[in-house]
């Protein structure tokens, strides 16, 4: 028997309290200023959460401690913090004296997709109803075992953190020697884009039967056709969009009119030689648009291209490869066990927070009220 199971034959063999979350935390915090005032703030050490994905560091602050932070509009995106932070408008943030505040944010973090299906209502964006929310139940097991939960879990996110770090620094080293093995120095043959491929345009794909040919647009693959535009080794790049978003692609392909398709010689240059030398390019710096970031045929076909021969060509893309594989497999090395970890913390969090009160599960108490 572990720690967690002998706690609770001891402290709650007969199931745990369940209290509203209303009850249970201090008075909600809303922020009147949005992401264009905290854009223009000076910039500290202090984080600043937004609803969307993007954080920014400030130098001030509006709660010190140990405080939950969570959207009222989109979805619930349930962020923890301790120390002083700042926020923006469409974020909430609370804390609590009555139960482990980390408790109640993996609590929540666990519930999210209920939060998100139940308790999120409009047209368009939908935003939280407070009402709801704040008769949400939460299990009370006694401290002891809400601080043993806690202890466990974050066992698993700090490992996770650490294998997300160490990929970071592989990431790292994979572009650092992409640039140093792409870097030629004007030792070898130059050549502009438009001599060694021919780049074209995408076409609509409404009028296609479904089939087993992927359409790709800038954000991948869209979906499957009977048709194709091109069948062999190609580079897509956008021609709108996320610039950076390079696709190789092998086989029958069909491509939208967001993105560019290229017919490459062979007998010049190896295709993924140019998808890994286009990588390096940034080509996101490379943007002629003011709203939405767009690429032309023009710009591209100037950009000039180091063409060592085709066995060093080969031996670089061989290098790249490995590194890339290791990087970015999601079935091998440190992105395969980041996967695993993640799968195995989400797990055990939906059991460990999974208590009874009168022999009814929490998922199920839930639907009853």
């Amino acid at each position: 028997m572990n720690k967690l199971d002998e706690l609770i034959n001891r402290l709650c063999p007969d199931g745990v309290e369940f209290k509203a979350i209303g009850v249970l935390i201090d008075k909600a915090y809303k922020s009147i200023n949005g992401v264009k005032h905290i854009e223009k703030m000076a910039k500290g050490s202090i984080v600043a959460f937004t609803s969307g994905k993007r954080s920014f560091y400030v130098n001030e602050y509006l709660v010190d401690g140990e405080y939950i932070f969570m959207n009222d509009g989109g979805e619930a995106d349930i962020k923890y913090h301790r120390g002083k932070a700042y926020y923006s408008d469409h974020v909430f943030t609370f804390t609590s004296n009555k139960v482990n505040v980390k408790f109640l944010y993996y609590f929540l973090a666990n519930t999210s997709d209920y939060i998100n299906e139940k308790m999120f209502r409009g047209s368009g964006i939908k935003n939280l109803v407070k009402k709801d929310f704040l008769n949400l139940l939460v299990p009370l097991p006694p401290m002891e075992i809400q601080c043993e939960i806690v202890r466990i879990l974050d066992n698993f996110t700090e490992l996770t953190t650490e294998l997300t770090t160490e990929l970071t620094t592989r990431k790292q080293q994979y572009e650092y020697y992409r640039d140093r093995l792409l870097n030629f120095k004007n030792k070898v043959l130059i050549k502009k884009l438009e001599d060694i491929l021919v780049i074209k345009n995408g076409k609509d794909y409404k009028e296609l039967n479904e089939g087993d040919v992927p359409v790709y647009g800038t954000g991948g693959i869209m979906t499957y056709v009977d048709s194709f535009a091109y069948d062999g080794k190609s580079v897509l790049i956008p021609r709108k969009g996320s610039l950076d978003k390079l696709y190789y692609v092998e086989g029958k392909f069909w491509t939208v009119d967001t993105i560019f398709y290229t017919i490459i010689n062979q007998s010049i240059v190896v295709p993924k030689f140019i998808y890994y030398f286009l990588q390096n390019k940034h080509l996101e710096k490379m943007n002629i648009a003011g709203g939405i970031p767009s690429l032309t045929q023009e710009k591209l076909n100037k950009i000039e291209l180091p063409v060592p021969s085709l066995e060093i060509q080969n031996r670089i893309v061989d290098v790249l490869d490995n590194f890339d594989t290791v990087s970015n497999d999601l079935n091998i090395g440190l992105p395969a066990e980041i996967n695993a970890r993640q799968k195995q913390y989400e797990y055990y969090r939906n059991k460990l927070l999974t208590f009874v009160e009168n022999g009814l599960r929490l998922t199920d108490r839930q639907t009853d009220r």
